[in-house]
């Protein structure tokens, strides 16, 4: 309560021309922040004539921090001498501007390897980099996850804590560290399987025992999939790695096959008369990829003749193939009921002995 006295008397003190004097200089870098900002990156970026590009660069924002941070950073400084500031506050002063310039640098240098990045963009044509962007994407988040880890060793040091009694530590407490952390190297090793093994991309449709649908994002813990439901599932890589995957993104045609139960009353000749007509209605069918058609004479059961009936579609699109797959079971419906065919049910027969 004492100092907060002093620092107003001490403020009492102060000449109006210091006061004002200080106010300018912080207003003047927060007004013209985004000025300076833009004129520094003109400066690396002459080429670029479009005003929103430049706007868009990883380093606009965070210079625009620095610039007002700065100002009044600059603005305490001027008035350290009226205020009569100590150097010990001056001290966390300056540590504190240090901090969040640092982050503020980190932020930019990391938002600069973005995938759609101009930077990146021109690295990967240089170097005649061939890897899929979901991959590329992986590699860039761990080059984020360094720069932040840097920066966070940097504010360390200029904290003045010690990192080889830290390093000391960790050793002392590197059981209970290991043991909490053994799901989360589960997770980034499934991270690493995922992607080297590529068993999916970002976009890809998926299906495992428990979730199937439209992978969002791949990190280093978790797979975002947004389900058939339009609702997000994060599943960990620890589990995705350990689990049969369906890709039906990398389909190149989607099957038709049904199984149909004739009853044993039917004659042969009517019966292959019927999978001549199914074949030559799946032949007429451009969707229908002609040499993989089958019909055939397959099992004979408890219940009667079973008739499988198999073909490949043209197509990958489920909605698609919904349609179509529809329209034939209505064609073959139709066959049925003209043919006065006899489908056979899953029947039992009892037998009572007198």
């Amino acid at each position: 309560m004492n100092q907060l006295l002093e620092l107003i008397e001490k403020i009492k003190q102060i000449e109006a021309l210091d006061i004002l004097i200080a106010i300018g200089i912080i207003l003047f870098f927060r007004i013209f922040s985004s000025g300076l900002s833009y004129i520094i990156i003109k400066m690396f970026k002459f080429k670029t004539k479009n005003p929103v590009k430049i706007k868009e660069n990883a380093f606009y924002k965070p210079l625009k921090i620095f610039f007002i941070i700065f100002g009044f950073y600059l603005g305490i400084l001027f008035l350290k001498q009226p205020l009569k500031i100590n150097d010990q506050i001056m001290t966390i002063i300056t540590k504190l501007f240090g901090i969040i310039i640092t982050f503020a640098f980190a932020k930019g240098l990391a938002g600069s390897f973005r995938n759609d990045s101009t930077a990146v963009k021109k690295l990967k044509k240089k170097l005649n980099l061939k890897v899929e962007d979901a991959t590329f994407e992986f590699i860039l988040k761990i080059v984020r996850g360094l720069i932040y880890l840097v920066a966070i060793f940097i504010v360390m040091s200029l904290l003045n804590i010690d990192l080889s009694a830290l390093v000391a530590g960790l050793g002392v407490s590197g059981i209970i560290i290991t043991l909490a952390a053994q799901d989360t190297a589960k997770n980034l090793f499934g991270g690493l399987v995922i992607f080297f093994d590529k068993p999916f991309n970002v976009g890809d449709w998926i299906k495992m025992d428990l979730y199937e649908g439209t992978v969002e994002d791949i990190t280093f813990r978790s797979t975002r999939i947004r389900t058939t439901e339009n609702s997000i599932v994060n599943i960990p890589n620890s589990i995705i790695s350990n689990t049969s995957i369906t890709n039906g993104s990398k389909m190149e045609k989607r099957r038709y096959l049904t199984n149909i139960c004739i009853s044993f009353n039917t004659p042969k000749m009517k019966l292959e008369e019927f999978q001549k007509r199914v074949e030559f209605m799946l032949i007429e069918n451009e969707i229908i990829i002609k040499d993989t058609i089958l019909v055939k004479f397959d099992t004979i059961n408890a219940n009667g003749i079973n008739i499988l009936i198999s073909a490949y579609m043209d197509t990958t699109e489920y909605n698609k193939f919904l349609e179509e797959k529809e329209k034939i079971n209505y064609k073959i419906m139709d066959l049925i009921n003209e043919m006065n065919l006899e489908i056979a049910y899953d029947t039992k027969m009892l037998v009572i002995q007198k």
